[in-house]
């Protein structure tokens, strides 16, 4: 069976309710992936920000004396190192998948994303009258974790050249350590921004969505937000779109 359970009707405290079909969304390797670079991100931001923005009264309370300052550091490299290790496993992981040939296809951008990010524009011009269906994952997810893959990328690599300057410098010009610390701390300001503002928008504030947490979504937001997936699990086709 595709899904965990069907509708069933169960009596609780007297009263009759219907338990939700849920469908897998995501494995226990990737909730605690989620949750690692989850809890590492903002750690980065929270001990990050604070030395950029240092004129700011909160950033001077927790920069007051030298001890602060070197403690601040010292929790951002832990969190950086954390999430560079995370980052090396999810690497590792779709190296190993490309090589055993189990890699999905799901998050990898395509012509078909292009399409529905305007059939969805026209939808939202109310230019037509019903969305796009879309797969495991829509084009908003895939530019989500592109955005976070690459910001990611760039925060790290010049995290570390900050961090090392004296290494890196060793066979890259001086002038990398000045342009890593303005490409680590734009990025992170950027990063910061598009998450709040698109991340958690998107599943928090237009829908509750707590797949990332639970591994499992119910048949209700599978119908409405990811329709070919549904299709293909459950075996019913309401038509292409």
């Amino acid at each position: 069976m595709s899904g965990k359970r069907k509708n069933t009707p169960q009596a609780i405290r007297g009263q009759i309710v219907h338990q939700e079909r849920t469908f897998p969304r995501f494995t226990v390797a990737q909730r605690w992936e989620h949750a690692v670079a989850l809890i590492s991100g903002l750690v980065l931001l929270l001990t990050g920000l604070p030395q950029k923005y240092r004129e700011l009264s909160i950033s001077q309370d927790l920069l007051s004396t030298p001890d602060r300052v070197e403690l601040i550091r010292t929790i951002h490299h832990i969190a950086a190192v954390v999430l560079a290790l995370e980052a090396v496993y999810h690497l590792g992981r779709i190296i190993y998948l490309m090589v055993k040939r189990r890699l999905p296809g799901d998050l990898l951008p395509t012509w078909q994303d292009v399409r529905d990010a305007g059939y969805m524009l026209q939808y939202l011009l109310f230019l037509r009258s019903d969305k796009p269906k879309f797969g495991r994952y829509n084009f908003e997810q895939k530019v989500t974790y592109w955005f976070i893959f690459f910001g990611f990328l760039i925060m790290g690599v010049s995290g570390f050249i900050i961090w090392f300057p004296i290494f890196f410098t060793q066979f890259l010009p001086g002038g990398v350590v000045p342009a890593a610390k303005l490409a680590h701390s734009t990025e992170a300001v950027v990063a910061a921004i598009f998450i709040v503002v698109w991340h958690v928008y998107h599943v928090h504030v237009e829908r509750t969505n707590l797949s990332m947490f639970t591994g499992r979504l119910g048949e209700r937001d599978m119908r409405e937000f990811h329709e070919k997936e549904y299709e293909r699990l459950t075996g019913e086709s309401g038509g292409e779109k």
